[in-house]
């Protein structure tokens, strides 16, 4: 079996929270969310005229993205992983880690036309262990793990005691399962879907959140990771500094520019993040392979100005004959200032 980089990363970064490692992740997780529209389309064209790729085109785009192995973990649902990982033993031979969503509450469940996000979220989880780690319930307990040890899970608060405490209580009941499982996990801690009550300083009400989260949690059962959307400079560097021994990453969001994906990862690696989870940034890109590319150069310095990264990668597109979605002087401005 293949030493992976996540491993090799995080016992650096634990070591010394200074050092220049960095970890990226491509979360094609999306079926657990948009169905239809989770493999994304080739254009800004395609995805207005609702024109989708294939589940099995997402697959392949996915087995492309290992092969090219400058990722550390790819992330998907269950059942893309029992073809990949599974099946195809496709991360055998890799450094890449396979991960898998574990839970999927209501606030993901963005089916066309649906209100489930009007609602603060609900606790839900259709995915099992066994199915992740083994391809199918293990319970004589004798099945070799041919599937993934490591798993996403995704708690949201909407500052209600009620709807909070049922979210932490089935957070509680999965770290249990997976402890007696020997299954890793990462946190993923969602801004409020549905706030109950105004909060003034939304990253501070986050960061204390996922503190008192995890104040009450041993190591053994601790996420070896977060996943968090970045609330600017001075909320991740709180949260970094309050614990070291807590591995702080960012989810990409929605997809704006090329420049808003290279410089979110800048500067909350420049504030401490050693993380990258990018999701629909990736899947919308016009050439996934080439922004991976500019994204892992980023991530190890050796691009260090996200404009110039933008530049560069317009220049690889122009290499390859891929028209992009926008001017160059278009996409160097940011979709969310």
């Amino acid at each position: 079996m293949q030493a992976k980089s996540l491993d090799t990363k995080l016992q650096r970064i634990l070591a010394d929270p200074t050092c220049d490692d960095f970890l990226l992740a491509d979360a094609k997780d999306a079926d657990m969310a948009f169905g239809m529209a989770a493999p994304g389309t080739i254009s800004p064209e395609e995805a207005k005229a609702g024109r989708y790729r294939t589940l099995e085109q997402y697959r392949d785009l996915i087995r492309q993205n290992v092969e090219q192995g400058l990722l550390d973990i790819m992330l998907m649902s269950v059942s893309t992983s029992e073809v990949l990982t599974v099946n195809e033993r496709l991360f055998e031979n890799s450094t890449i880690t396979p991960a898998v969503r574990m839970n999927d509450t209501t606030d993901i469940w963005l089916a066309a036309g649906g209100n489930y996000r009007a609602h603060p979220a609900l606790p839900f989880r259709t995915a099992l262990l066994d199915h992740a780690a083994c391809g199918r319930l293990n319970i004589s307990g004798d099945l070799n793990r041919v599937g993934v040890d490591l798993g996403l899970y995704s708690i949201t608060f909407n500052n209600c005691a009620d709807y909070d405490s049922e979210t932490l209580a089935a957070y509680r009941e999965f770290r249990i399962e997976a402890e007696l499982e020997d299954f890793r996990h990462f946190l993923e801690v969602f801004d409020p879907n549905c706030m109950q009550a105004h909060v003034e300083n939304l990253g501070r009400f986050m960061n204390d959140n996922i503190a008192r989260t995890l104040a009450g949690v041993a190591q053994s059962g601790r996420p070896i990771f977060l996943k968090i959307a970045y609330h600017g400079p001075a909320a991740m560097e709180q949260l970094v500094q309050y614990d070291r021994s807590i591995v702080v990453g960012i989810l990409g969001g929605a997809s704006g520019t090329t420049f808003d994906a290279f410089h979110q990862l800048w500067e909350a690696k420049k504030y401490g993040a050693r993380v990258a989870l990018y999701g629909r940034m990736i899947n919308n890109s016009e050439h996934q392979l080439t922004f991976i590319q500019h994204l892992r150069w980023l991530a190890d310095g050796e691009i260090r100005d996200p404009a110039e990264a933008v530049k560069s990668y317009h220049g690889e597109l122009q290499k390859l004959g891929i028209a992009p979605y926008r001017p160059l002087n278009d996409d160097l401005q940011s979709a969310t200032a």
